[in-house]
């Protein structure tokens, strides 16, 4: 990364984890997925709202965790807050490649959240990255019931 986008990197980073977007719960109607990241702490409460279409309707997240984890939690709200199932799955698997493989031209619907490709170069920080998207994960699969996810075995 360039000494440029290393200072955006950071900037976008400090911004999301000191103003967290879409920090919250909703009350009533959504999927709630715990999540946790046993090595390092970070924890999270994903509330997913699913549209009558399926699409995602409204989603927020409590917990607490590094800057990175919560970064990535708000970011991914931002992101994905309106959009179909399938989008939302497929951002999901974009967002995991991002962060693991060399992805020479990362996907542009990913917008900020490309700032994070740098995370892959250190393998604990990326289960701080994907905390919030294993989470968004598991609250597609999990239908409208309650789950859990862990980054153990990432």
């Amino acid at each position: 990364m360039n000494t440029e986008l290393e200072e955006l990197y950071q900037s976008v980073i400090l911004d999301h984890s000191r103003r967290p977007r879409n920090k919250g719960e909703i009350a009533e109607g959504a999927v709630h997925v715990h999540g946790d990241n046993p090595s390092c702490g970070d924890e999270i409460h994903l509330h997913v709202k699913f549209g009558a279409d399926g699409g995602v309707e409204d989603l927020k997240f409590t917990g607490q965790g590094c800057a990175i984890s919560q970064a990535s939690a708000s970011l991914m709200t931002m992101k994905v807050k309106g959009r179909s199932r399938e989008e939302a799955e497929t951002m999901v698997r974009a967002f995991h490649d991002l962060v693991t493989i060399e992805v020479a031209d990362p996907p542009k619907m990913l917008g900020d959240l490309r700032l994070l490709q740098g995370v892959k170069k250190f393998p604990q920080r990326v289960k701080c990255a994907m905390l919030a998207w294993r989470a968004l994960e598991q609250a597609i699969e999990a239908g409208d019931k309650e789950s859990s996810v862990s980054t153990e075995g990432v």
